[in-house]
């Protein structure tokens, strides 16, 4: 049975760790802290066999030397050449076999343009999305236009409903806030802010989400609703979704 833990890092990152209990080898997630990772294979007695990367952020990056030449993992990342070490290169379409599951590659640029996500099918199918996708939130456009968040937005958007997001950073709390604002009248946002704050109280992550959850959460994801788009109207263009999306992006930078 494959399961995944948050091993955190920093002062909001996760890096998920894939294992199959059957087995000590695991993958992780966007390593971008040495330490941590290396502190929880040596506590559980397991050994790191594959990394997924899927942007060039240090956040994100930043643990691969040293895990590299610690326990020589088979790493996957990007088209990027400024990510060093890795071995095998994917985008759009392409599938790699990880602990067990077959993962499809979807570029998702906007926050960074080689910003690629991982998902894999099943019972329940899982999506790992970096910094594009979080919980009522999406990452800033660091690279990326607003025309191309929103179509990487709406391919994850398209997955089935049931999908676990794992992003990689815990921002949902401050990103319901400004969804309570640019969706003022949507109750399943009220719903979702008591749940995740009784989960922080608790100490445990807001995450994953699920696809389902975010279509009925992320003013992101709901450029189309017309409630989103009278909140937003003041900021700016909300002509159409695009144009929408870019007004709440920028709404949310100086939220």
């Amino acid at each position: 049975m494959l399961s995944v833990t948050p091993i955190p890092a920093f002062s909001d990152n996760y890096i998920w760790m894939l294992r199959q209990d059957t087995s000590p080898q695991v993958c992780v997630v966007d390593p971008g802290d040495a330490a941590p990772v290396i502190e929880t294979l040596e506590r559980e007695g397991l050994t790191l066999g594959s990394i997924l990367v899927t942007h060039h952020h240090p956040d994100h990056v930043g643990g691969l030397p040293e895990l590299i030449q610690r326990y020589s993992p088979r790493v996957i990342g990007p088209h990027n050449p400024a990510i060093e070490g890795i071995d095998e290169r994917v985008g759009a379409g392409d599938e790699v076999r990880v602990i067990g599951r077959l993962f499809e590659i979807i570029e998702v640029p906007g926050h960074t343009l080689d910003h690629i996500a991982f998902f894999t099918a099943g019972i329940p199918p899982l999506l790992f999305c970096g910094d594009t996708l979080f919980s009522a939130g999406c990452g800033r456009l660091f690279e990326g236009t607003p025309e191309q968040m929103h179509a990487s937005l709406a391919r994850l958007t398209a997955l089935p409903e049931d999908t676990l997001v794992f992003a990689a950073h815990e921002y949902t709390l401050a990103n319901l806030a400004f969804a309570k604002a640019a969706d003022p009248d949507n109750p399943d946002i009220d719903a979702a802010e008591q749940e995740c704050r009784r989960a922080r109280e608790l100490e445990r992550p807001t995450l994953p989400s699920t696809i389902g959850r975010e279509r009925r959460i992320n003013p992101f994801l709901r450029c189309e609703d017309a409630g989103v788009r009278r909140a937003a109207a003041p900021q700016g263009d909300t002509t159409d979704a695009v144009t929408t999306f870019a007004t709440l992006r920028g709404w949310k930078d100086d939220f």
